[in-house]
């Protein structure tokens, strides 16, 4: 063999082998790329203009937002000179307002969560950790006039009590089987189950199903929670001062969504409480709180789950798998952004609504502008 032809056939085989290897690489990316155009997720865009405030209403620190069958919106707010509960249509428009304190009924000292059920009630909720502490559920139609007070002011015994709550977050009324799902909350940690017509108490959870107990003085707020593993076998600790069972809802298909706020996480379960799977939130974050509420897209498979995340951001998951998508916002007071973003909630248009409270104190309209590929 004569040695230059010794040498031209190593070359060959390196450029052989390196095509090969570029040809791999352009493979798994045309791969890479099929599947990415394959996903997709919902796209918002801000209104800056929502809603219209009368000049004879001051907004004070928004802590609820909920949608009805109309489409009205209905913000919760702890008021300055407006009426704690405020009715808007989708455009923006000042419908009317109502609640406050009166002797017909026990308004919850630190007004909190509100929602309203598929016929159109309004149920209203507060966490005033002060004795007498808020331990009750208010019933309302939607012009303000009393149905059912579930619980009595002060009167909590505490987890395992049937009658009261103690400083409840969040509620939801099922359709399918007319049951009010309290999240029970920044006092109980647990999920407790009423008929909503009777306000008779049907059952209750804790964190993966289990019974609820009693909190304890443990893991102080400034000591890390742990990043690895399923986490704590309860709800979030209620000793420590932020610390909330913070939101239930339903899905079409009955699956329960509860957001364990201060342990990072939402559980799901079935209606009867049995636990089906869970996810974390900003697990690894230096902030303690991250899942406030959940609210889906209005499809009939509610495809997309959409999470407020303390952090200043709105999470958007693949609600079957449980996937994060994407997010959008950030810690600011400009449109688009926010300062302690607190609850949402959807339109049957797909808009969200985001509640922000202390300091932005406001509602902000997200209007829904089609899918984005991933």
């Amino acid at each position: 063999m004569k040695p230059g032809r010794s040498l031209v056939v190593p070359a060959i085989l390196l450029a052989v082998l390196a095509a090969l290897a570029l040809g791999q690489r352009a493979i798994e990316r045309a791969a890479a790329a099929q599947n990415r155009g394959g996903r997709e997720a919902p796209r918002f865009e801000v209104d800056p203009r929502w809603p219209t405030i009368p000049d004879s209403v001051t907004m004070g620190e928004v802590t609820s937002v909920a949608v009805d069958r109309n489409d009205h919106v209905w913000i919760l707010h702890r008021p300055e000179t407006a009426p704690a509960v405020l009715e808007f249509d989708g455009s923006g428009r000042y419908l009317g307002g109502w609640g406050g304190p009166s002797d017909a009924y026990e308004w919850p000292a630190v007004a909190h969560g509100i929602s309203v059920d598929y016929k159109n009630n309004v149920w209203i909720g507060g966490r005033s950790p002060d004795p007498p502490t808020d331990d009750m559920l208010l019933k309302f139609t939607a012009a303000g006039e009393l149905l059912l007070q579930i619980g009595r002011r002060g009167a909590s015994g505490g987890n395992a009590d049937t009658m009261n709550l103690r400083q409840p977050a969040d509620q939801f009324v099922h359709e399918g089987t007319n049951e009010l799902l309290v999240a029970d909350g920044y006092g109980n940690r647990r999920v407790i189950v009423f008929d909503a017509d009777s306000g008779e108490y049907k059952r209750m959870w804790g964190g993966f199903g289990n019974p609820p107990v009693e909190g304890t003085a443990g893991q102080a707020e400034s000591e890390p929670l742990d990043a690895t593993g399923p986490g704590p076998d309860q709800f979030t600790n209620p000793p420590l001062e932020v610390t909330a069972v913070h939101c239930v809802t339903v899905a079409n298909d009955g699956l329960v969504y509860v957001c364990d706020r201060d342990n990072r996480r939402i559980q799901v379960f079935d209606l009867d409480g049995t636990y089906r799977t869970q996810m974390f939130l900003n697990r690894a974050a230096e902030s303690r709180r991250s899942a406030s509420r959940v609210a889906f897209s209005p499809d009939p498979g509610q495809r997309f789950m959409y999470v407020a995340d303390f952090n200043s951001r709105v999470v958007i998951v693949e609600r079957e798998t449980l996937e994060i998508l994407g997010a959008f916002g950030s810690e600011g007071s400009g449109p688009g952004q926010f300062q302690g973003i607190h609850h949402l909630a959807t339109d049957s248009d797909g808009n969200l609504y985001v509640a922000e409270s202390a300091p932005g104190s406001r509602v902000q309209k997200f209007v829904l502008r089609g899918m984005e590929r991933l």
